[in-house]
């Protein structure tokens, strides 16, 4: 994949912290080779997360983020370093970019302890080394993950971004979306309904994803609607291999579908690609326990205009109390807005999760877990509550 169609939640995400004045921006210009953030001799210039998804060599696609100073102060700068840490819960590879000319001081130690908490691979740049002697950046350290640069100099620059590369996580043995439960010239139908909430000239990105998958699998790809279904099975010969369906359209397609057949949907196999797949069937089989009053929080990864069927604000909460028949409240959250507080909610039904990184997707599902809370995604959710997530679970587990 290149520059412009590899999804946000399949790049890489470099981000780069440190204090206020220790020429974080400038650092991230030199490496990108772009005017990316606003530069100043002025502390506290980059006052909100910057991100450019862009390619950069020899690490492909990434998403690269400047972060406001970690050490500022007073109402606002509290609000700059929650962003911050924000940030680490979508960061896979950090950078942390220090003054050569000073000390390292507590907020710096503050963030590799972070870095190390979060099990997040990070390199320590010692930036302005220009402005000390040779002698002192040559003895300083002998550590592969500390590197000397000059962002004004455009020294050492290329020296870092090795040292990033080097810290790239191991993709070898990743969970594909469906090409590992596959095998070549399998017949595959895939379900895409076209109504009101489709997106007008396009297909979502899991339906995207899966079919490519699936062709790089030397697998045959089938696409039609729900509504065609049942006349295109009568047609085929030899029958489908596997049946992968829109969750909206789950209880109709499994009518449709032999039980012979293979049945599972984009979003089960969304939440087992970004690896909280048993999980999400443990808090699918929640829903059954939820009590009047309980509140339900669905979370969405992304932002869009919300038609008037729209299934994380009307469809999801109607079939939540059909199936349970009670009285629940329903909050919801979209975007990179997640609450902090968790404790107060009975059940958190999530997205797919196709534009947020595993590392988030992983973030969320374990701040519910740490409080207590049971944790599903869309897709899940919906099959248990139609009766036939055991069948869409077939296979994956067998």
């Amino acid at each position: 994949m290149g520059l412009n169609d590899t999804p946000s939640g399949e790049r890489l995400r470099i981000s780069f912290f440190g204090k206020r004045n220790a020429g974080k921006s400038s650092l991230v210009n030199a490496v990108t080779n772009q005017e990316l953030a606003v530069v100043s001799d002025t502390k506290g210039t980059t006052t909100d997360p910057v991100s450019k998804a862009m390619e950069l060599l020899p690490l492909g696609p990434v998403l690269i983020t400047d972060t406001p100073g970690y050490d500022d102060s007073g109402a606002l700068g509290e609000l700059r370093v929650k962003k911050t840490k924000q940030i680490l819960n979508k960061t896979d590879i950090a950078v942390l970019v220090t003054d050569a000319t000073m000390e390292t001081d507590d907020s710096e130690k503050e963030l590799i302890s972070l870095f190390k908490e979060k099990d997040i691979p990070f390199v320590v740049v010692r930036n302005k080394s220009d402005l000390i002697d040779e002698a002192s950046v040559s003895g300083a350290d002998d550590s592969s993950r500390i590197v000397f640069t000059s962002a004004t100099e455009k020294k050492n620059i290329e020296e870092l971004k090795n040292v990033i590369g080097s810290l790239r996580p191991d993709d070898e043995n990743k969970v594909r979306l469906v090409g590992d439960i596959i095998s070549p010239k399998q017949l595959i139908v895939l379900v895409i309904p076209i109504d009101e909430s489709a997106p007008k000239g396009r297909l979502i990105l899991p339906q995207q994803q899966t079919i490519r998958d699936i062709l790089e699998s030397g697998a045959y790809a089938v696409t039609t609607r729900e509504t065609e279904l049942a006349a295109l099975l009568e047609k085929m010969n030899p029958k489908p291999d596997l049946v992968i369906t829109d969750s909206q359209a789950f209880e109709k397609v499994s009518k449709d579908v032999p039980e012979d057949i293979k049945l599972t949907s984009f979003s089960i196999l969304m939440a087992r690609y970004k690896g909280f797949l048993d999980t999400a069937v443990k808090g699918a089989r929640a829903i059954d326990e939820l009590r009047d009053g309980d509140k339900v929080l669905i979370s969405e990864g992304c932002t869009h205009h919300r038609q008037c069927g729209d299934i994380g604000t009307v469809k999801l909460p109607n079939w939540l109390r059909k199936r349970t028949g009670k009285d629940i409240v329903i909050e919801t959250s979209s975007g990179t807005e997640f609450p902090e507080n968790l404790e107060e909610y009975a059940l958190i039904i999530h997205c797919g999760g196709c534009m947020l990184s595993q590392r988030e997707m992983t973030y969320r599902m374990k701040c519910a877990i740490d409080a207590g809370v049971p944790f599903t995604n869309y897709g899940t959710a919906i099959a248990f509550m139609k009766g036939i997530l055991e069948r869409s679970l077939r296979p994956i587990y067998g």
